[in-house]
């Protein structure tokens, strides 16, 4: 018996427990202080007119401020981005689970490539998208279809939401890899023997099954789309608009970066405070509500795959 282990009790074991639950209880109290503080302090700002408001008044009085075009905004960058990432990303997955070859050069340089873009820090997905998307593709269709008139070669929804479409990939990617490996492999096989093309089981039997999965990226997704602001800044997002966007083309307002205009551009601080928290707290509640809906359908389709 060491001298660190008396009376049957290992003291390291003990010293390991009570150090890793220090740790995790030093992660729930920041959490609670930091919600706590924004709860506290968003809840005397939100109202009725705090969210429905924000058209017509201006952005930095606490009395007539409201974040509609904002929530509008951010909405709508989501759903365009997980429209276009969501299938690109389940091909993706698709094609390095049920076709290629684990250890062939290209699916090497594939998993390579998404494990960097992974790594890649945000600011620089905004400044891509200004090259590529608003740029050259912009550029591109105004040349094409509009005799070089401006209408898609500048900040618009559409380009922001391809921008973070590119950036949330390996999400999706990985979460769905993740959840076609773990559709048995039975299945596949019962598929086949019974005549069933490669394309035929995948489609009705393995993403059926992966379904819940794919949700699972689409949600983390959703939730990292919606709080970004660094890719955004360079590719739609306006400092402030008197409307709402009417296309895919136009600016668009958003939660995130309203936070980071009311932080940095405010010319009274302490007057825009109450704002800022307000805004901060929308945030936070419009993030929870879009990954509660994906939890509640995600759910809704395994207790349907378990019952059916």
């Amino acid at each position: 018996m060491t001298s660190l282990q008396t009376k049957g009790f290992d003291w390291r074991s003990v010293v390991f427990h009570a150090v890793t639950l220090a740790a995790t209880a030093l992660i729930v109290l920041t959490i609670v202080a930091i919600l706590g503080e924004i709860v506290w302090h968003g809840a005397r700002q939100v109202s009725w007119h705090f969210v429905t408001g924000g058209t017509t008044e201006g952005m930095f009085d606490a009395k007539t401020a409201g974040v509609f075009p904002m929530i509008f905004g951010t909405l709508a960058l989501v759903l365009l981005m997980t429209i276009g990432v969501v299938p690109v990303g389940v091909i993706t997955a698709v094609y390095l689970t049920e076709y290629a070859k684990s250890l062939s050069p290209i699916t090497r340089i594939i998993r390579g490539a998404i494990n960097n873009l992974a790594g890649v820090p945000s600011i620089v997905f905004g400044l891509f998208g200004l090259g590529f998307f608003v740029q050259f593709v912009g550029g591109g269709i105004d040349q094409m279809f509009y005799g070089g008139a401006l209408h898609y070669r500048k900040p618009a929804l559409i380009w922001a939401a391809a921008t973070m479409a590119v950036m949330t990939l390996p999400v999706v990617i990985v979460a769905t890899e993740e959840a076609l490996r773990a559709v048995p492999k039975g299945l596949r096989e019962a598929s086949l023997a019974l005549g069933a093309t490669k394309l035929m089981t995948i489609w009705r039997i393995v993403l059926p099954e992966a379904l819940p999965g794919v949700l699972t990226g689409a949600i983390l997704a959703v939730g990292r789309g919606a709080g970004e602001v660094a890719p955004i800044m360079f590719t739609g997002a306006a400092y402030y608009l008197a409307h709402l966007p009417n296309s895919w083309t136009d600016q668009f307002m958003h939660l995130g970066y309203h936070v980071f205009v009311l932080s940095t551009q405010s010319p009274d601080i302490e007057r825009t405070k109450p704002i800022l928290y307000g805004s901060v707290l929308v945030l936070l509640l419009v993030t929870f509500l879009l990954n509660l809906a994906g939890v509640l359908v995600r759910a809704k389709i395994r207790s349907r795959l378990q019952h059916g």
